[in-house]
């Protein structure tokens, strides 16, 4: 699902594209004055450039490894939430099996509480299948999603009140609830923390004094070879920043986020399944929110 979504070559294009126009605006002009002007008895050693070179890929290296870590911890959170989800009404069904209905309505709540945590973090209008659940129930507040979760709470708790479960049930379904919630919380802090805004001015900064020294560092006679030169290795450096700035930010609807629409569809033809509905809704094949 992660792997085989398509990303056009374009979309990387569009993110870039000013610092492409200012690269290649930079290199020609550079090549041009090369020639007319004093310009031409610049010159530094290359070995100049390659140190900085050097220091930018490390940099880059650390960042886009840092990117990753943020993207891969919220894959395997929602990974927990779809085995949680599905945990949550086995047991129910379980312990409460001469009670049917109770188990459809967590199945349902459940449901509504993936699709509204993955459009809360996207900061997103919530859905129809959200909002009319909202209405129906009346359920309001600044965190929908936790007050959703706190609905399956009053439901374990009358469940154990009318004596239909023990205290150990309860404290049972209890901690799955409190792993949701532990989720969730995993969740909303990976969307609001960001990534340090002074690292990535040094790394902007490193790149583009590369970009500015690397032409002096090269041969003068091969005119052609050192434009390409100044406008590909730069360009290069931006594309794989622009990929860790990407990834770094998991919630933020790109087509390297967290697949969540699709993962919420597969919890509701999961729950749904497990609570013997008949009318399961055809999984869509991609992402429903973003659109390349």
């Amino acid at each position: 699902m992660l792997l085989n979504k398509r990303i056009s070559i374009g979309y990387f294009i569009r993110q870039i594209k000013y610092q492409i126009v200012l690269i290649v605006f930079f290199a020609f002009l550079i090549g041009f004055l090369d020639d007319i002007s004093i310009l031409n008895k610049i010159s530094i050693p290359l070995s100049i450039p390659a140190l900085l070179g050097t220091a930018v890929s490390l940099l880059l290296a650390f960042r886009t490894a840092q990117s990753y870590e943020r993207w891969w911890e919220a894959r395997t959170v929602w990974g927990a939430i779809v085995n949680d989800s599905r945990s949550f009404i086995r047991l129910v069904r379980q312990f409460v099996p001469e009670l049917p209905e109770e188990s459809r309505l967590v199945a349902e709540r459940q449901i509504v509480w993936v699709y509204a945590l993955g459009e809360a973090l996207r900061k997103q209008v919530f859905s129809d299948k959200v909002k009319n659940y909202l209405q129906s129930h009346n359920i309001t507040g600044t965190n929908i999603p936790n007050a959703i979760l706190d609905k399956h709470s009053e439901q374990i708790r009358k469940i154990a009140a009318e004596g239909h479960i023990s205290d150990f049930k309860e404290g049972q379904l209890n901690e799955v609830l409190m792993r949701l919630c532990d989720s969730m919380g995993k969740c909303e802090r990976l969307k609001n923390t960001v990534f340090p805004r002074a690292y990535s001015i040094l790394l902007h900064t490193l790149i583009y004094v590369f970009a500015f020294l690397l032409p002096f560092g090269l041969e003068d006679s091969q005119l052609t070879v050192e434009i390409v030169t100044t406008i590909i290795v730069p360009i290069i450096f931006i594309t794989i920043e622009k990929t860790a700035i990407i990834m770094q930010d998991p919630f933020e609807n790109t087509p390297v986020d967290t697949p969540m629409t699709a993962l919420a569809q597969t919890i509701e033809i999961n729950l749904l399944q497990m609570i013997g509905e008949k009318n399961i809704p055809a999984k869509k094949e991609n992402d429903s929110y973003f659109e390349m």
